[in-house]
């Protein structure tokens, strides 16, 4: 459960009636930024689109003919779709998108879970799982037709959050052993989640939790950031996570 960004690309390629090739030399867009990753650039001001980010590491290595990043670190699926999908047409071959954790309170729930103690944490996780399997189901068929109202012959690459905690491990501060098993079940719920309604509309789900396994928070090597304040600079990918973790993953979906 990355529980925060929202992120997509796309490209344009020719669909065939099994699989999408992409060609790389086409248009580009992506959707996803990198708070604490670094290297921001000064136009996204607040949403904090890092050249360090997965998508800005993908367009440098392909050079497809055109790029574009409108992703925002705090954007919902509503504002997915009223503000990042413009660059998306029907010559679009490739776009990823992870989105739902703020949807589902993830700023909140992590604020909760670092001041208010284990009582108040599991009540809040238990409540944002509520939502996850509940609301959520909609809110994703909704960003996932939008998308394919689009860009109808797109490859669209759906990618997963990482779960935060290695459990039973070198943590032994902060939050309890139970605060960060309900968290990573939370993490569960939406990518379960997210890969179903992904398959539902025929899109590709990739789940990052292989890439990232021996990398979360409390195993001695993590890729992800720990709390910090701001909150939603927190359990976010570092720039090692983007490059080693995320980038081969949409790299071998896409």
């Amino acid at each position: 459960m990355r529980l925060s960004d929202t992120r997509t690309n796309s490209t344009s390629a020719r669909p065939s009636a099994s699989r999408i090739r992409t060609s790389h030399s086409n248009p580009s867009a992506f959707l996803s930024s990198s708070p604490r990753a670094g290297s921001y650039d000064s136009a996204s001001g607040p949403c904090k689109r890092s050249a360090y980010s997965y998508p800005a590491l993908w367009a440098a290595a392909h050079s497809p003919s055109s790029f574009s990043f409108t992703a925002c670190s705090q954007a919902t699926t509503g504002d997915v779709v009223s503000k990042q999908l413009g660059p998306l047409n029907s010559s679009t071959g490739l776009v990823s998108i992870t989105v739902g954790g703020n949807d589902a309170g993830f700023a909140d729930t992590m604020t909760t879970c670092a001041v208010q103690g284990e009582s108040a944490c599991l009540a809040r996780v238990a409540r944002a799982r509520k939502y996850i399997n509940t609301a959520l189901p909609h809110r994703f068929d909704t960003v996932y037709d939008a998308i394919k109202g689009k860009a109808p012959h797109t490859r669209v690459v759906v990618l997963g959050y990482a779960r935060f905690f290695k459990l039973n491990g070198s943590c032994s501060v902060g939050l309890s052993e139970r605060s960060r098993a309900a968290i990573n079940a939370a993490a569960n719920d939406i990518n379960s989640l997210t890969k179903k309604r992904a398959h539902d509309h025929g899109f590709r789900f990739a789940d990052v939790n292989a890439a990232f396994a021996g990398h979360e928070l409390c195993s001695g090597r993590s890729w992800l950031h720990s709390v910090t304040f701001p909150i939603d600079e927190s359990y976010r990918p570092t720039a090692i996570g983007q490059s080693r973790g995320y980038l081969p993953v949409f790299s071998s979906a896409a």
